[in-house]
């Protein structure tokens, strides 16, 4: 009730600026062109006007097609950097005297102007979200032209500001909540498709499951980040035992184990925008005085870039001591079916099982970076590689991406800063003896020895 009532005195606000400003709703088909409003927008005062301006800015944008949309991020671009006047005058009073009210002039005269600009157009009733889908189509233009980036770093250091954890709010999503919310999260379910309304109910509504999302007073009702969590007895190795429809229910209370198994992000324009690292730990908090009975937290998570990197390292000598039969064998087409015998079948887990281990621990980018992003989430949250599942999830999915390869990472609690910090600042993966046991002995026959 209180957003509601303080959108429609916004609303009220703006209508009066529109009369003050002298021009209708209708603005974008008779009225003053778009960079005109712009300019406008940025040498008012007036805090009704503004609003005013700022919506007719967003309404016109909305109805922009794409060469429009890209016109308009050019004209961002090229009429809304900064000053380059104020600029070099600011440079020159630093170097004469370079104080503190120098470095402050210095630094507002640096900042380009569409920085203030999108901070006024938020002011606009329903601002914030038009930005963000403003900042989705960004993504779209840059593809067409690349320099373009200088705009994406504004809207990054905005979205920081507008979207930190202090305005965040956390909520749970179960059986009982809006159909608008339920409805948004089959559709942003990002890691294991959600098969209409049966399978959402068997994911929200038992005693053994939760949902969690984060919420922006600005976007009511839309969720930026969710997770999905399983209340088990041990840690799962596969998919199938958590989403299974014959799986028996757990009381919450018998369950020592809860198990993150998707975390999905909701809004593409908020895109490298983090929230996920705040929502896992805050929920693991939160579970844990619910049911002081949880002990374990651990993901069920993807390895999205793993069956990449394999077929480009099956293809090539390297030191990783494979022979010609394995090369073959890890050269076969990405999730390929293939019926194999038991003996067959353990060796091919094996070997996946070891290159698993051999990608999750020594595999860089040209960078140094480890290379799986998903890994660099959790690993850059403080968690613990606990353990690599061979046959984890055998969907197409699953198969295409990963060879059906599943790995848990472990949150233990107290650990958590003290592995993010070795990762962070080493680069270090930190895992446990059973998965640094699958490394195979590198070329000179030794085994890795920098990553427990």
């Amino acid at each position: 009730m209180n957003i509601s009532f303080l959108s429609e005195l916004l609303t009220s606000v703006t209508d009066r600026g529109r009369a003050l400003i002298g021009f209708d709703r209708d603005v974008g088909q008779r009225g003053r062109p778009l960079d005109r409003l712009c300019e406008d927008l940025l040498s008012g005062r007036g805090e009704a006007s503004g609003m005013a301006l700022a919506q007719a800015v967003l309404s016109l944008w909305e109805r922009l097609d794409k060469p429009g949309r890209l016109a308009f991020f050019n004209l961002l671009q090229d009429r809304f950097g900064p000053d380059h006047a104020l600029l070099d005058k600011a440079i020159e009073a630093y170097r004469a005297k370079p104080q503190a009210a120098a470095i402050s002039v210095l630094h507002h005269a640096a900042e380009p102007r569409r920085q203030e600009l999108l901070r006024r157009l938020n002011l606009a009733p329903d601002g914030t979200p038009v930005l963000v889908r403003m900042r989705q189509a960004l993504f779209e233009a840059i593809e067409t032209q690349g320099d373009l980036k200088a705009i994406d770093d504004d809207f990054r250091h905005l979205f920081g500001s507008w979207f930190n954890r202090g305005f965040l709010v956390l909520r749970r999503i179960d059986w009982r909540s809006p159909a608008n919310v339920l409805e948004k999260i089959i559709r942003y379910e990002a890691v294991h498709e959600i098969q209409g309304w049966d399978d959402l109910r068997r994911r929200l509504e038992p005693v053994d499951r939760r949902c969690f999302a984060f919420f922006h007073p600005q976007l009511v009702d839309d969720p930026l980040i969710f997770v999905e969590v399983a209340l088990t007895s041990d840690i799962p190795r596969s998919i199938g035992e958590v989403l299974s429809p014959e799986r028996k229910v757990l009381p919450a209370r018998e369950a020592t184990a809860a198990v993150f198994y998707s975390i999905s992000n909701c809004q593409e324009g908020l895109r490298g925008i983090s929230f996920g690292n705040f929502l896992i730990k805050q929920v693991a908090e939160d579970l844990r005085r619910e049911l002081p009975g949880l002990t374990t937290f651990v993901t069920l998570s993807p390895v999205p870039g793993f069956a990449r990197w394999l077929a480009s390292t099956a293809a090539k000598p390297g030191d990783l001591a494979l022979t010609a039969g394995e090369r073959a064998e890890l050269a076969r087409p990405t999730g390929e079916t293939i019926s194999l015998d038991d003996a067959t079948k353990a060796r091919r887990d094996k070997l996946l099982g070891q290159m698993t281990a051999e990608y999750m621990l020594r595999a860089r980018t040209a960078s140094g970076r480890v290379i799986d992003p998903v890994a660099r989430f959790h690993l850059g949250n403080g968690a613990r590689l606990e353990r690599i599942n061979v046959g984890g999830n055998l969907s197409a999915r699953g198969l295409r991406e990963s060879h059906g390869v599943m790995v848990n990472y472990r949150y233990d609690l107290d650990d958590i800063e003290a592995n993010h910090e070795v990762f962070a600042t080493r680069n270090t993966v930190v895992a446990s003896s059973g998965v640094r046991k699958l490394l195979r002995t590198s070329g000179n026959g030794q085994k890795d020895r920098d990553h427990g």
